[in-house]
């Protein structure tokens, strides 16, 4: 029953796990943790064996097989689980929107969302990062990825997505996704059943909203699904309905409850530091609060999403990928079956790479730069990413937004832990601030 064990370790307490298994047996380390015939499970955090594994041919590598758990929650169309041609056919019509001008496009409205979600606070107000920071980047998900805009369907899949995302996010029911014998449809009243059902309602709202959209053919509209629907790959093929249906689902799952995830963090650290919280004030006081490209731009701002980033990752590892026939992975030789598992969280702790790694140290961004296998926040490679820009430009509007709009303290200064919550890992006791003074507009 090994396999069990560590599976309920990885899923209770991932970053423990890791932290144990490193101490334990270095820089490799593998783990059985997908069923009790299942393969090898082989983590990597040395930058050379991450580079080594970036540098494997995608088709000696089985991709679907790897990520089978995000099957039911993505859709089988989901970039996430496609192979080779596939795969490269959805990553080129997806990449443009979320890079370049068109980024840019979108901070006055996730300035404006922030806003209107904030605008209420009140002296001596307390607040909790966790539930705020979910509430904003769902409704930019929603109004810049998806294009809806209040009214009765956003309300619809405000509501069905923020009640299904909070109990996919708990231990009891994410551990449907790990262990398919649990996966029974018995009905509405069965855990497996009632997820079924609440994803078709969710499904219907979104395969209306597309329904519309084609009808329309409004080629003014620059949300995401608009320029999604107006893409063609090589061929001058666009996207089906359910391919732009699962797509939209992966972003929604990869970037909604992670980025609030990192965000909430981003707030703990601010203010249990005085120094970054001081150094980050004064940059903004200068900066021009209403352009959200100078914003974006500001380098001690980058410098702390950064360091947030580092230490707590989007995700705790890259794509896993499982090897057809064999691979050889720092002088090791891995054979078919094997999952080759880059682990982000355990390369952005390493000392030799970074000197007192536990530190929360904005400068090291300023002073240093890494490569792409030692600092891998959105993963890497051909797998890596496709919303890292936007994500990162998302996080650093919504900081400088909001600390130029109020001043906040913690309520108190105790030291939080990281605690699982879902496929993300977020500060026990959700970032409580009491909102000390609201701030004149500057500039």
């Amino acid at each position: 029953m090994r396999f069990l064990l560590q599976t309920l370790q990885l899923i209770a307490n991932p970053t423990r796990f890791l932290d144990q298994c490193a101490v334990k047996y270095g820089d490799v380390f593998s783990v059985r943790v997908l069923g009790i015939n299942s393969p090898p499970v082989v983590f990597f955090s040395h930058p050379d064996a991450i580079s080594e594994c970036f540098a494997v041919p995608a088709k000696e590598l089985d991709f679907q097989k790897a990520t089978h758990v995000f099957k039911p929650l993505f859709g089988e169309k989901s970039i996430v689980l496609q192979e080779t041609r596939s795969h490269n056919r959805q990553r080129q019509l997806l990449m443009p929107p979320f890079h370049g001008d068109r980024l840019k496009s979108y901070g006055e409205l996730i300035c404006q969302i922030t806003e209107e979600v904030i605008k209420n606070w009140t002296f001596g107000e307390v607040i909790s990062m966790q539930k705020v920071m979910p509430d904003i980047t769902l409704q930019i998900i929603l109004q810049v990825v998806f294009g809806i805009s209040p009214g009765v369907r956003y309300q619809q899949l405000k509501e069905q997505l923020t009640s299904l995302l909070e109990d996919v996010t708990k231990p009891l029911y994410s551990s449907l996704f790990f262990f398919p014998p649990l996966q029974n449809n018995l009905g509405a009243w069965s855990p497996w059943g009632n997820y079924i059902r609440r994803r078709e309602e969710i499904d219907k709202l979104i395969y209306a909203e597309i329904s519309e959209r084609r009808i329309e053919n409004d080629a003014s509209r620059t949300d995401i699904l608009s320029l999604l629907m107006s893409a063609r790959d090589e061929n001058g093929q666009q996207m089906t309905d359910e391919e732009l249906r699962d797509q939209l689902v992966s972003l929604l799952l990869l970037g909604y409850e992670t980025t609030a995830a990192v965000l909430a963090w981003v707030f703990y650290l601010i203010h249990a530091h005085p120094e970054v919280k001081d150094k980050l004030i004064q940059e903004l006081d200068v900066a021009d609060a209403g352009n959200p490209e100078v914003l974006a731009q500001l380098p001690y701002l980058t410098a702390v999403c950064q360091e947030t980033l580092r230490i707590f990752p989007i995700a705790l590892i890259c794509t896993p990928r499982m090897v057809k026939d064999k691979v050889e992975i720092a002088g090791e030789k891995y054979t078919s079956g094997t999952i080759l598992v880059p682990c982000i969280y355990l390369a952005h702790r390493r000392s030799d790479t970074y000197p007192e790694p536990e530190k929360f140290q904005p400068e090291r961004f300023l002073n240093s730069k890494f490569s792409a296998y030692e600092y891998l926040p959105f993963g890497g490679g051909y797998r890596g990413c496709i919303g890292a820009a936007f994500s990162m430009y998302e996080m650093k509007l919504i900081v400088a937004t909001i600390l130029s709009n109020f001043q906040l303290a913690l309520t108190n200064n105790r030291p939080v832990h990281p605690t699982r919550r879902g496929i993300t890992i977020v500060p026990s006791g959700g970032v409580r601030m009491v909102v000390k003074d609201k701030l004149k507009v500057r500039n």
